[in-house]
């Protein structure tokens, strides 16, 4: 049986709210001063709020957070922003104390929390490598050893004997990680920092995260990319509000978190902002993996089908109808429109009661929130239509395979295309 490295046992961590000391005696007592007076604190800076009525108010990041790692686990860690993923990895790296509770840890940890940690800014690439060897109990040679390996994985090797205080954010991260993977540690805790490098690093990262894992060591690893997640982890934690909602299999766990977002089986039955005529009549819309189960939120490049329940009003029947999809982004920009005469698909006499169902085989969205419109139209008369009837939540997932998605400011729409090189034979 495979041994325990992390146990954790009834962890809290609370902060307090409230006023920052001055950090001088007299500024503290000047502030005080103004407050027995009912006067504004006299440090705030122009356009800040006075804070000082939440003083005392308790947040509490973790709360009773039980759960054992064993030797060679790979463990997913997820949850909305501010769940409290971070605390416990700072917890873990020995970053920041708990409030109450216990972990032990067994095994040298190497971490990579926050761009900057465990480095010291004065020092050189160089120096900080043998810095973070020496933190992590190896001695000089056995970081020799690791060096060149480190330094090719970073790409950083025209600027190792340069002050890493000079590295752009990207440079910090790539050596980072590359020591904290390199270097002869038991566990290795990674955090969402790894978005701040580029596609390519992210990806290569990723490799080395799974060869980590394939070596018999841990990988704890906190990320909103559900595909990464997925094709990492064996197990999976959800956090939800500083506590844990979920632990079980990685597909489990983001099955799990996927459900906590806005319902997506939404009733129509009360929208009376409806067009057309109302002879048909969509009641629920909802949408479903290929497996058949319910979906919160979709991963770009996710298999789906959206479904509209309808019923037929009236003893009139309809044929050679028209249903038609716009997808719109926030800002109410049209980004692809789909209906079954693009397809040549004749739905005949409709049912009194059934199904629209539209197969979409690979998502192209990019994460965000996203509107759905549609409409039935017969002869050119709606019979039925929507603004904005659903919301549509996309998240992070693997379009093309490769871990990597285009940063949202580049484009709205994933395009499914490939790319090949082609000499030219007239040379």
């Amino acid at each position: 049986m495979p041994d325990i490295v992390i146990s954790v046992e009834n962890l809290s961590k609370s902060y307090q709210l409230g006023v920052i000391g001055t950090g001088t005696f007299r500024g503290d007592l000047q502030r005080w001063w103004a407050k027995q007076r009912g006067l504004p604190d006299p440090y705030l800076k122009i356009g800040e709020t006075d804070d000082g009525n939440r003083e005392g108010e308790t947040l509490w990041a973790l709360n009773d957070v039980s759960m054992e790692v064993q030797q060679g686990d790979t463990l997913g860690i997820i949850g909305r922003n501010g769940a409290g993923k971070s605390t416990l990895l700072k917890i873990l790296s020995q970053v920041t104390a708990p409030t109450s509770g216990e972990v032990k840890v067994k095994g040298r940890i190497a971490s990579l929390l926050e761009v900057g940690t465990g480095f010291h800014p004065e020092l050189t690439g160089r120096e900080n490598i043998f810095l973070n060897g020496a933190i992590l109990g190896m001695n000089r040679e056995e970081t020799k050893r690791k060096f060149a390996e480190i330094v090719d994985f970073s790409g950083v090797e025209k600027f190792i004997d340069t002050p890493v205080k000079r590295y752009s954010s990207g440079m910090y991260v790539r050596l980072a990680f590359a020591v904290a993977a390199h270097l002869e540690s038991e566990i290795l805790i990674v955090d969402e920092v790894l978005a701040v490098g580029d596609a390519e690093f992210q990806k290569k990262c990723l490799g080395k995260m799974g060869d980590v894992a394939h070596e018999g060591r841990t990988v704890l690893f906190v990320s909103h990319n559900m595909a990464a997640i997925e094709n990492l982890c064996k197990r999976g934690i959800v956090l939800n509000k500083g506590s844990i909602e979920f632990i079980g299999t990685q597909d489990d766990a983001v099955r799990n978190y996927l459900s906590s977002f806005s319902d997506q089986k939404v009733s129509l039955k009360d929208r009376d902002d409806r067009m057309g005529s109302q002879s048909v009549r969509v009641t629920e819309i909802n949408i479903r993996d290929q497996k058949g189960n319910l979906l919160n939120a979709i991963q770009s490049g996710q298999a789906i089908d959206i479904c509209f329940h309808f019923e037929v009003n009236g003893s009139t029947p309809i044929d050679r109808a028209i249903f038609s999809i716009v997808v719109k982004s926030q800002l109410d920009v049209p980004l692809f429109l789909h209906h079954n005469r693009l397809t040549r698909q004749d739905f005949g006499v409709l049912p009194r009661k059934g199904s629209f169902i539209i197969h979409i085989p690979r998502l192209p969205l990019p994460p965000s929130t996203y509107y759905l419109t549609y409409s039935i139209i017969k002869d050119n008369s709606y019979l039925d239509g929507l603004n904005n009837a659903i919301q549509l939540t996309v998240i992070e997932g693997d379009f093309y395979g490769s871990g990597e998605l285009p940063p949202a400011t580049h484009g709205n729409f994933l395009l499914d295309a490939s790319w090949h090189l082609k000499a030219d034979s007239s040379n």
